[in-house]
């Protein structure tokens, strides 16, 4: 099973919770908090990715780039931004070099 696949799953059953109403979903909770509450969490979890990465437990690092990885999905579906469309932006930039491509930016749109 391939990585993207895996995302596109996760996605998927991210996008089928928006409509769960039992308040048993976790990610349930976070849609239903609101963007702002998404984008904290994902931020938290951002943090914690850069400290694992800092150490040298690297099955902590995997772990928080899982949570870095759910909690960015959760964040686009509650903009009903897709991870195709995502995906779509990275594939337009391969082939061009990373500095080329931030150079090509407007300003203040890193």
């Amino acid at each position: 099973m391939s990585e993207v696949n895996t995302l596109e799953r996760l996605a998927a059953l991210i996008r089928s919770r928006r409509s769960d109403t039992s308040g048993k979903s976790y990610t349930s909770q976070l849609l239903t908090a609101g963007t702002e509450r998404c984008a904290k969490k994902f931020g938290e979890e951002a943090v914690e990715a850069v400290i694992a990465a800092m150490g040298t437990d690297t099955a902590a690092l995997k772990a928080e780039a899982a949570d870095v990885l759910y909690h960015l999905l959760v964040l686009l579906e509650s903009r009903d931004v897709s991870l195709d469309e995502v995906l779509k932006v990275l594939d337009g930039r391969m082939g061009t070099s990373g500095l080329e491509e931030k150079a090509s930016r407007t300003k203040g749109a890193s």
